[in-house]
């Protein structure tokens, strides 16, 4: 008689070729399982049991666009206290929005949160669709916050990929190819373990892992979870990944800001135009941001100008912005040399507007003399 070989057990479902070291079938089981003992508590989360709010998540997920969750946290309270319905927001006003994001930067973010809940409100009948792929034609919605709401709020098997997530993903896999060019990847093999039950809870814990286990810098990895099962930690290049690029030099940008104060003490303002850079938001009439030196920039009014000490820094995602700020009395009625869109603040009602954290710091550095007072 011949004798059979030894049939070969199969390989994990979440296997994959190429070297990269075979994920446990039980990932998810222990994930969930240390979510549930250590899950954060945060002010749009649900707590165990309750339904999540799909208004909620998508207040979260907007505000959490680029931006981290300890600088989310008191702008999402003071939000869903003002405005605590998709309704009432869809009603504010775009002013009081723009206003209440100050400090959050990249405002476009505030206006696509104001247009999405108008369409929901007027369209939608106030109701979040809960599929990704409507969710993704909705103002402001893209592919990962699409399927963060549709995991989260309403649990579909989404694939939900962050920051945090890639960093999980590229250890547990040991992926050495540097992002950018290594996110299609790292997507392909978190959608290997998305399971079908529980998978907004299943998101939630693997950015949870990312924030407080498998950290940039130190990761935890003698408390991880799935830690038996990482390919990175086997290697010891855990710390080493996710790797990156280099990233080219920032550009610098130059421009004089002119810091206008009327006879009555009031403050120029202008409107940016709604679309581009701070779309929408106040700011002290500046010269174009260009590269070269700002130094030739001719205020549109004369007037005795003084310089601020010293220049406004201020650092956006493509460019470091270098302001020199220009302080002089004009005359109320010279305002509209200044361009469209301008008008006089008084001091004490500046905070009522939306004015970018870089204009902020324009105002700071120019001192505005004084209104003069008529004597007795």
């Amino acid at each position: 008689m011949r004798r059979r070989k030894a049939s070969t057990p199969p390989p994990p479902k979440a296997a994959v070729a190429n070297g990269v070291a075979p994920v446990r079938r039980d990932h998810v089981r222990r994930l969930l399982a240390w979510y549930d003992r250590a899950r954060r508590a945060l002010p749009w989360r649900a707590l165990p049991g309750e339904t999540p709010d799909p208004y909620r998540v998508w207040l979260s997920e907007i505000m959490l666009q680029q931006t981290t969750v300890a600088a989310v946290g008191l702008y999402f309270d003071r939000f869903v206290a003002r405005w605590p319905d998709v309704a009432s927001l869809a009603a504010a006003p775009l002013d009081a929005v723009l206003a209440e994001w100050q400090g959050l930067g990249y405002y476009a973010r505030a206006r696509n949160l104001k247009a999405c809940a108008e369409v929901v409100a007027r369209d939608l009948g106030g109701s979040f669709p809960d599929r990704a792929g409507e969710l993704a034609r909705l103002p402001g919605i893209g592919p990962y916050t699409a399927a963060a709401i549709a995991a989260i709020a309403f649990g579909r098997a989404e694939t939900v990929v962050d920051g945090n997530v890639e960093r999980v993903i590229a250890r547990l896999f040991a992926v050495t190819e540097p992002l950018p060019g290594a996110k299609p990847r790292l997507r392909d093999l978190a959608a290997t373990l998305t399971p079908n039950k529980r998978a907004g809870d299943y998101a939630q814990a693997m950015m949870d892992l990312g924030a407080t286990i498998c950290t940039p810098r130190s990761p935890a990895c003698i408390l991880c979870p799935l830690n038996m099962s990482c390919a990175a930690r086997a290697q010891g290049i855990a710390v080493a990944l996710p790797a990156r690029a280099r990233k080219p030099a920032r550009p610098t940008r130059r421009a004089v800001a002119w810091v206008c104060a009327n006879r009555a003490g009031e403050v120029l303002l202008r409107r940016r135009a709604d679309r581009g850079l701070l779309g929408g938001m106040w700011e002290v009439p500046s010269s174009d941001w260009v590269a070269d030196g700002a130094a030739d920039a001719v205020a549109p009014v004369a007037a005795d100008w003084c310089v601020a000490p010293g220049v406004v820094v201020h650092i956006f995602s493509h460019f470091r912005l270098e302001l020199e700020v220009r302080c002089a009395t004009i005359r109320a009625k010279d305002a509209d040399r200044f361009g469209a869109g301008v008008k006089w603040v008084a001091r004490d009602a500046l905070g009522t507007h939306a004015l970018p954290s870089v204009m902020k710091k324009v105002l700071a550095a120019g001192t505005v003399p004084a209104p003069r007072r008529r004597p007795p």
